[in-house]
């Protein structure tokens, strides 16, 4: 089963010795990391704690794990204390959203809205923020609940039948109430599947609903939130320059608890980040001293053009990050279902620049 492991060739199961050696000498050359994984404190796909994370870094003999939470620190003291119990190099951050003025009119890196970029903080030591930081920390939290809540009041008007107490599944899908439209999503088609016992009225609700009913639970789950929650849907709440933090304001709470603010980009075709070199200027004069990206999506697609396309354009965005020294941290997220463990480094589309995602794993990990 050892082509099951990221950038590991099945010729390390080869009768001939040559064979073996060889795959063996690839595999070293490219060893995994993930410096971006969510986790039950926002959402994780699988249902990985802190502590599961640093556990399958150590069992899957990863160079570096990173933590990284929708809008909450609460994972950070369990991640980093498991990760120096099982002598693993880590770092721990936070992602939320943010509004770049500059950019107001044109869409960054989150789709569909212009001006509102995701944005992370790396290198954060302890979830108990200095006291100087306490109040905005306590603010996104609440403003991440109440958008939330909101959303489910918007789609409980459509889904009557099966309305949500927010309350309710804040305590039973989360560990610290920490809900997402993801757990929301989980938490409508366990009630409808409750409600509904026979197959075929169960697929009538959601064919009536949303256009269609998926057998698969992944499936039905994506399809729920794109026709109810995002642009378009009933629970879609369109954010303006007040629905998020600054990001000056944001990456002065990181640098305040003693972190880093990082950069974070998405695949370069957008208006937003159609020049690399303009966009990662503008972060660093904002107090940015890393990026992360997700390599996986910059080169798997559909058809061979669009795949050409991303990779042409992360060849663009990292020498443009090398000119300017800035490191990469890559990792997968695993915050949607399907979403890899790790990266295979190994495939043509990535290796050339494996050595700048490793380098991040030196700069930012301990």
């Amino acid at each position: 089963m050892s082509n099951e492991i990221p950038g590991v060739s099945a010729a390390i199961d080869s009768f001939d010795a040559g064979a073996r050696r060889k795959a063996l000498e690839a595999a070293a050359k490219f060893r995994p990391f993930n410096l971006h994984c969510h986790s039950i404190f926002s959402y994780n796909a699988y249902g990985y704690s802190p502590s599961h994370l640093a556990l399958l870094a150590a069992r899957s003999g990863w160079s570096g794990v990173g933590l990284v939470d929708f809008d909450v620190l609460d994972g950070v003291e369990e991640f980093l204390a498991a990760a120096k119990l099982l002598g693993v190099r880590g770092c721990a951050g936070m992602e939320t959203r943010v509004f770049v003025p500059e950019l107001a009119d044109r869409e960054i890196n989150s789709p569909g809205e212009p001006g509102i970029a995701y944005h992370l903080g790396v290198g954060f030591a302890s979830g108990n923020v200095p006291p100087a930081q306490r109040a905005f920390a306590e603010r996104l939290r609440t403003q991440a609940a109440a958008r939330t809540r909101r959303v489910t009041e918007l789609v409980n008007t459509v889904l009557a039948e099966i309305a949500l107490d927010f309350d309710e599944v804040a305590r039973r899908y989360t560990p610290a109430g920490n809900v997402t439209e993801r757990h929301l999503c989980t938490a409508y088609r366990e009630a409808a599947a409750a409600r509904f016992g026979n197959p075929e009225e169960l697929a009538a609700f959601w064919s009536e609903k949303i256009g269609s009913f998926e057998e698969s639970p992944v499936k039905l789950e994506a399809k729920i939130r794109s026709k109810l929650m995002k642009r378009g849907g009933v629970g879609y709440i369109a954010p303006t320059p007040e629905s998020f933090p600054p990001i000056a304001e944001f990456n002065r709470f990181v640098v305040g608890c003693g972190a880093t603010p990082v950069m974070a980009w998405l695949n370069g075709l957008s208006a937003g980040e159609a020049d690399p070199g303009a966009l990662l200027d503008l972060h660093v004069r904002y107090g940015a001293k890393a990026v992360t990206l997700i390599p996986d999506r910059n080169w798997r697609a559909a058809d061979a053009a669009k795949s050409a396309a991303l990779v042409a354009e992360l060849g663009r965005f990292v020498a443009a990050c090398r000119e300017r020294r800035l490191p990469l941290l890559a990792g997968t997220e695993m915050n949607a279902p399907g979403q890899l463990l790790a990266d295979d480094f190994s495939v043509e589309a990535l290796a050339p620049f494996y050595g700048d995602f490793a380098a991040g794993v030196e700069a930012m990990t301990r």
